[in-house]
């Protein structure tokens, strides 16, 4: 079946509020044993829908789905059945796109998924190192939200203007695949990050272009919302390019569970903070802050993850960055077996890796692999997040066993 948005009176002149329509021609396709619903001639505004079993949501090349600029077209408490609302990061299930425990569901095509971001942020009147800071702490968590889905495809379409959210969050599922994919956001809002693996398997990211102010690609094993304890593993990243102004692949938080068996290859990261990160970090829960929402309840397991053929040019701190908390509270199991194959960095650090006396980073090997730090004129005059880091002219090593070198370089421009 094959259903375009306007048989259902969805109107694409960007001001009429399509929502209802939109969801019904989802809910008749899904009836009618599945199919197309394609989204084309025009700009269609719409609050939050929830793609359906063996639906895919299709944008042509003329076709723009249009975020509505109003917090209450984006419940943040909607009734889902998956995760628990309340153990979610920003305590919100808000989203623009939305799925859950359905299978072969797909969002395709050379469209726009316009986010309309300028409608929730405003200039920041602080020294936070953003720009810009949301408007309301009810602005859209994220932008698309899956959970709970089996054999997941987002494929070719592009995406802009994030809401300072997530742009797509795959959370506890099953064999998914991202593929041609442009994520454009804007790099001086906060929170936008790109593409966040999160207790899943079988994931596959490819031939893909993010921007985004915060992490263009993450993979936690964050259970907290979930019924169970879930692994994130058989993840892989090849052929992409990430700007950041945070990390351009980030692993883990605190007290994520098991992350393990990744690979990430044929990447370029331009202009990131940090290239490759691993980072526990210890917050003390205070349900006044937002970010003291995103923790997990195990202790963390990180292994066998192997990061080849990597550029990773202009990055202001160190391209490689693992640090481990000093406090107990952040729970670590291991974090061991990294491997970097043909790593190639130039900018403002050495690599920095920290574990702690309880718990020291094991088996990090470098085969191949160039590190130049270089000053700040040949890095990105506009980058304007942590200044208060400063050149770091030399690797740092702390509790650390089996760091080994192989045809590995270092030098000082």
């Amino acid at each position: 079946m094959i259903v375009d948005v306007r048989e259902y009176g969805a109107v694409g002149d960007g001001k009429t509020l399509n929502t209802k329509k939109i969801q019904k021609a989802i809910d008749d396709c899904m009836a009618a044993g599945g199919g197309k619903v394609v989204i084309a001639g025009g700009k269609y505004m719409t609050g939050t829908v929830c793609l359906k079993q063996n639906v895919e949501l299709h944008l042509e090349a003329d076709g723009i789905l249009f975020a509505s600029p109003d917090c209450a077209d984006f419940p943040q408490d909607r009734a889902v059945r998956h995760v628990e609302t309340k153990k979610l990061p920003r305590w919100s299930n808000s989203c623009l796109v939305y799925a859950e425990e359905c299978e072969n569901i797909a969002i395709t095509g050379n469209g726009v998924l316009d986010c309309n971001g300028d409608a929730f942020t405003e200039l920041a009147d602080n020294n936070a190192g953003w720009l810009y800071r949301r408007k309301d702490s009810l602005t859209p968590s994220r932008v698309v939200f899956v959970t709970g889905c089996k054999n997941v495809k987002f494929e070719d379409f592009t995406m802009i203007n994030q809401p300072a959210g997530w742009s797509i969050w795959i959370h506890d599922c099953d064999y998914v695949t991202a593929d041609k994919l442009k994520i454009e956001a804007d790099v001086n809002y906060p929170n936008n990050d790109g593409i966040h693996i999160n207790s899943s398997r079988n994931v596959t990211v490819s031939n893909c272009c993010i921007r985004c102010g915060d992490d263009c690609i993450i993979v936690r094993a964050n259970n907290v919302s979930l019924k169970e304890n879930k692994v994130c593993e058989r993840i892989t990243v090849t052929n992409c390019n990430l700007t950041s102004y945070s990390s351009g692949i980030r692993i883990g938080w605190m007290n994520d569970g098991i992350i393990r068996n990744c690979t990430f290859s044929n990447i370029v990261m331009t202009d990131c903070w940090c290239g490759v990160g691993i980072k526990l970090p210890y917050m003390k829960y205070d349900p006044e802050k937002f970010q003291t929402a995103d923790q997990g309840r195990e202790a963390t397991l990180i292994e066998n993850l192997i990061f080849s053929n990597i550029v990773c040019d202009r990055h202001h701190s160190a391209s490689v960055r693992f640090e481990l908390s000093s406090n107990e509270g952040t729970m670590c199991q291991a974090i061991r077996n990294i491997y970097f194959n043909g790593f190639h960095a130039r900018g403002l650090a050495y690599p920095y890796l920290h574990g702690r006396e309880s718990c020291h980073l094991q088996n990090i090997r470098f085969s191949d692999c160039t590190f130049e730090v270089t000053g700040e004129q040949e890095t990105d005059p506009n980058f304007l997040r942590r200044k208060w880091e400063l050149s770091q002219e030399h690797m740092v090593s702390k509790f650390v066993d089996g760091l080994a070198f192989n045809n590995t370089t270092f030098t000082t421009k």
